[in-house]
């Protein structure tokens, strides 16, 4: 059957059954996207299950369409959304429509500027327990550690401080993680490893009653379905916990939520009694509400622990970066008297510099998945060569074709951002960016990029993610140096839901030991 996809030139897949999901969800993959990228033009014609073509797009006017100007045509796939309401329930993340606008409008106020000056003691006081956890560890000379250990704890802690008023770790001492943090922490690597199975979800819950699916699920002969039913277990078991804590110090009255961690002032209280003063249609369900949490948590701590990894990861191999950046900091420190307030931490122009270099060359999040729900049309930035070797302005999209918006390869464009734009050079920042990125109009919420996505789905959290970035930065940096560990075994970054570091290719436990000295 013919399709007006057939024109655009792409690889060949690997299966009728999977097409290309073997190499997209590869956690090896990166030189298959590196080819989608360099080999092909801005839009890819790729394989999904069951022969049904789709697109890799990373034109900016393509994803102005598909992100804004069109969000509602192309929205989130029916397997992605279906499976994160069934591990996280009914959130941010897997609602549509007018159902994800009343909750985002609920949830708007509360990730504000405003509200992030307010959560900066917190994070401060978080990060000095990380601080001490980790000189506990390391005595006073140099100690090889493993920091993804410690800094998963530390944003699971500043999410749970920050966002649930809730303390899930004290960070001074090393101790193993707990259960809920280990599911936490093992939840997007199983997922992504599941990616086909996952797409078989709508079809899976047509399949009786939800006790019957529940059923097939714990017993079902695969152990990645039977993991991650024992993670969403946990997660739920954990989430109602601290949600109906939180409910009855609200029910107690403004002293008993004030003696909570917060003090009151973190995202679910906020939330929770903005939602008893909505009038009745703006109101979420409890169910609604734990969801949020349970996505809080879930978007919070692994995207944050990323970044931070790979940040460290760098300035441990640009020794002269983290030079520049300790002195930066040290010296914002001492004219602040202390640590640095939330305007003039968010000013720092190296910390600001390295911060958003990372976060282009290594979005946490390689890419997204939407779906065509009607005919389109997407434009092009500039026109593509078909199959047939005619050029082409804009392509038209059947209903219900697969789409993967390629955020990586977005920001990795050497069209948008030079022929240098797969190199890491934070100076890139402190001077005028070329013109090819204004004129680009990419549609991203941050900086010209896709890391946080854009339109009405863009990462709610980012300016929280930002902050917390920055302040455990700021504190660490002036308290100890990094470096690689003198270990046989390189550090690898493995592709995922969210990137995660192993040592050496065969592993799967994430992992990133580090050498650190205490100078402060």
């Amino acid at each position: 059957m013919k399709s007006p996809l057939d024109n655009i030139p792409g690889p060949e897949p690997t299966s009728w059954l999977k097409g290309n999901l073997p190499q997209l969800y590869d956690r090896h993959g990166w030189n298959f996207q590196d080819e989608l990228g360099e080999k092909y033009e801005s839009v890819v014609k790729i394989h999904s299950i069951f022969g049904r073509k789709a697109l890799f797009v990373f034109d900016p006017r393509a994803l102005h369409t598909i992100i804004i100007k069109d969000q509602y045509v192309f929205e989130p796939s029916d397997w992605a959304t279906t499976s994160m309401a069934i591990i996280m329930g009914p959130g941010l993340l897997a609602t549509y429509g007018e159902h994800h606008r009343k909750q985002r409008k609920m949830l708007n106020p509360v990730f504000s500027i405003k509200h992030m000056r307010h959560m900066t003691p917190i994070f401060y006081r978080v990060s000095h327990n990380l601080c001490e956890g980790i000189k506990n560890e390391i005595g006073s000379s140099s100690k090889d550690i493993d920091i993804l250990h410690w800094i998963h704890r530390t944003a699971l802690e500043l999410v749970g401080q920050g966002g649930l008023g809730y303390s899930f770790d004290s960070l001074k001492e090393d101790v193993p993680y707990t259960a809920y943090a280990k599911a936490m922490k093992e939840l997007s690597a199983t997922m992504f490893n599941m990616a086909f199975y996952r797409m078989l979800i709508p079809y899976f819950v047509k399949l009786g009653p939800k006790w019957f699916r529940r059923w097939l699920a714990e017993n079902a002969p695969f152990e990645r379905v039977k993991h991650v039913t024992q993670i969403v277990n946990i997660m739920d078991e954990n989430t109602r916990r601290i949600f109906y804590q939180k409910k009855a110090a609200l029910e107690a009255g403004d002293a008993a939520v004030v003696e909570q961690v917060g003090n009151g002032k973190d995202i679910m209280s906020i939330l929770l009694k903005a939602n008893i003063d909505a009038s009745e249609e703006d109101r979420l369900s409890e169910e609604e509400l734990l969801g949020q949490m349970s996505t809080l948590v879930f978007a919070a701590t692994d995207t944050t622990t990323s970044a931070l990894a790979q940040i460290f990861h760098l300035l441990a191999e640009h020794s002269d970066v983290q030079e520049k950046l300790r002195a930066e900091v040290a010296n914002a420190r001492m004219k602040a008297g202390g640590d640095i307030p939330h305007d003039e931490l968010m000013a720092l122009p190296y910390l600001d510099a390295v911060c958003r270099e990372t976060l282009r060359l290594y979005s946490p999040v390689t890419f997204i998945s939407r779906d065509a729900r009607r005919d389109a049309v997407l434009p092009l930035s500039q026109p593509i060569r078909g199959v047939n070797g005619q050029m082409m302005q804009e392509i038209h999209v059947p209903k219900d074709t697969p789409i993967v918006v390629g955020i990586r390869a977005s920001n990795v464009s050497k069209g948008v951002w030079g022929e240098d734009a797969k190199e890491w050079k934070p100076e890139r920042w402190l001077k005028p960016l070329p013109d090819t990125v204004a004129d680009a109009h990419i549609p991203g919420v941050y900086s010209n990029l896709m890391t946080f996505n854009g339109g009405g789905r863009a990462c709610i959290g980012f300016k929280f993610s930002q902050l917390e970035m920055k302040v455990v930065l700021s504190v660490l940096l002036e308290s100890f140096k990094f470096s690689m560990p003198d270990c046989a075994k390189e550090v690898i970054w493995n592709m995922a839901g969210i990137r995660y570091p192993t040592i050496g290719g065969t592993s799967n436990h994430a992992e990133f030991p580090m050498k650190v000295m205490a100078i402060n």
